[in-house]
């Protein structure tokens, strides 16, 4: 059994404030979740399977076979919906407090935030534009956004089964994402320091502040192309701030108008299965210019080569293939080539728990 050394960050706090809904006065309530555990976290080994990707996957005869079934409405419908049941009970099941995280949001004032955050120049590509993760309106919704801290915890609840707590789990997949992060740029940086950390594809703020606790001094920008979802991360953090203030800006990952040769890291956590893959590419191609030299990307996603998610049941996997309208291409994309020819070197590919991988690169010192 594998064990990892892990740092320890600050807890984490759910509140809601008195407020109406519907006329009804609700009273102020505190839901804690912990992201605080002993250094060393006990996890399942990281085992490849014996595919380059999982045969769901593709373009073979299986792939479209469940794309069939999907591209039927009503069969889609239920689909979604069922896929939906399974990750509030999956999630509450193993003590994920899905629906009273997501009350206290949509009942707090989180609103206000929403016009300090939002960019009204942007023009949101086609793809952003289409149903996934089962909302209609995908992630340009208050209720998306709301769900969506309940929906990463519980991203960790799934890689980590075995795990005796939600902290546990958090720490073993979380930490050890950082410190895979962290041990390459310490290797192939040329030992310049991280100032500045640009999180693309930030959410709800939930993997910037882990990237805040691990690099306490550095700067960071959070980038996201909801505003929704940038609204709740700037209510989070005014509730309980990281340790240096965070820029939020509201932009396409692909075109985020920030000045080239700006950052020491960027990082995009579970972003690029929600891609097409040319969004993706040309995603990586603006990290490449965002960089400096000796500059570090960190793309930590499903890996294709996980035994875990080579062996998934058929129900599963087509329930989650109904709400990831890009899951094939993202299988299908060579992501180490994509980051080579872009300029990225020292790409290197590590399995950082049982279903995810974290892929890393270097811009040429």
């Amino acid at each position: 059994m594998a064990t990892y050394t892990l740092f320890k960050p600050q807890p984490l706090l759910f509140t809601s404030s008195s407020s109406s809904i519907g006329g009804r006065k609700k009273k102020k309530s505190v839901v804690h979740v912990s992201a605080t555990v002993n250094a060393s976290v006990a996890s399942p080994a990281n085992e490849e399977g014996r595919l380059e990707r999982p045969r769901w996957a593709g373009e073979t005869p299986l792939p479209r076979l469940v794309g069939t079934l999907i591209s039927f409405k009503p069969l889609y419908s239920l689909m979604k919906l069922g896929a939906r049941r399974v990750l509030i009970s999956t999630a509450e099941k193993s003590n994920v407090p899905w629906r009273e995280m997501t009350r206290q949001i949509l009942e707090s004032d989180v609103y206000q935030e929403l016009e300090t955050v939002s960019n009204p120049s942007v023009v949101y590509p086609d793809y952003y534009l289409k149903p996934f993760h089962a909302y209609d309106e995908g992630n340009l919704s208050w209720l998306a956004a709301a769900e969506a801290e309940a929906a990463t915890i519980s991203i960790a609840i799934r890689a980590i089964p075995t795990a005796s707590s939600i902290d546990e789990a958090t720490q073993a997949v979380r930490g050890t994402w950082l410190n895979t992060v962290e041990q390459h740029h310490l290797q192939y940086s040329g030992n310049s320091a991280v100032h500045d950390i640009l999180d693309i594809g930030c959410s709800v703020g939930v993997s910037t502040r882990f990237l805040s606790d691990k690099f306490p001094s550095a700067n960071i920008t959070g980038l996201d192309l909801s505003p929704y979802f940038l609204a709740v991360a700037k209510y989070n953090e005014r509730r309980k701030p990281m340790n240096k203030p965070v820029r939020w800006i509201h932009a396409k990952g692909e075109d985020t108008g920030l000045p080239s040769n700006s950052f020491d890291l960027v990082s995009l956590s579970y972003l690029f299965h929600e891609l097409p893959a040319q969004a993706t590419v040309n995603m990586v191609k603006e990290v490449f210019r965002l960089l400096r030299p000796g500059g570090t990307i960190a793309v930590t996603d499903n890996s294709p080569k996980s035994k875990v998610l080579q062996e998934l049941p058929p129900v599963l996997f087509t329930l989650m293939k109904s709400t990831e309208p890009f899951l094939d291409e993202y299988y299908l994309l060579d992501l180490e080539r994509a980051m080579r020819e872009a300029g990225f070197v020292n790409v290197c590919s590590v399995l950082t728990d049982p279903r995810h991988r974290t892929v890393t690169g270097t811009v040429p010192l």
